[in-house]
């Protein structure tokens, strides 16, 4: 089985719609050997395919968007979302049958005040995002979708 972790620095990366690289773990039984995907500049939509055209059956990862949850549905991938730390760590939790999917994680990646800041084709400010808010204040407007 292939798995995959949204990375940073060796931590799992918490927006998976701008990650840079994955973590790949082609597992063997209870262990795993491990190398990185280059997300080649793909965005939030792409980025489903990618893992799929690699074989990846499974997606650990920390924030997620609506978006992309029905776009990893859609090609097969099993997430397991609201991970944290050191992403080998997250896959041997996840082998080991401890690491369990958060249903309720969304799109936080907002913690700041950036207008036009595109996610995934809409541009807040056009829609509810999640239900987080962005400079202190939640985003408003008719949905055109999650992050």
């Amino acid at each position: 089985m292939k798995i995959a972790v949204t990375l940073e620095n060796g931590q799992v990366f918490q927006h998976f719609g701008h990650t840079r690289t994955f973590l790949i773990a082609q597992t063997q039984g209870d262990s795993f050997t491990a190398s990185v995907l280059d997300a080649q500049g793909s965005g939030h939509g792409a980025l489903a395919g990618l893992l799929k055209a690699n074989g990846v059956q499974v997606l650990i990862c920390g924030g997620i968007g609506g978006g992309a949850k029905a776009a990893l549905q859609e090609a097969g991938i099993e997430l397991v979302a609201g991970a944290s730390g050191d992403a080998q760590e997250q896959v041997r939790a996840y082998l080991a049958g401890t690491l369990k999917h958060d249903p309720a994680v969304a799109c936080t990646h907002h913690g700041h005040a950036q207008e036009g800041h595109d996610c995934g084709g809409h541009v807040h400010g056009e829609h509810t995002c999640g239900g987080h808010t962005s400079g202190g204040r939640p985003h408003e407007g008719g949905s055109r979708g999650e992050c």
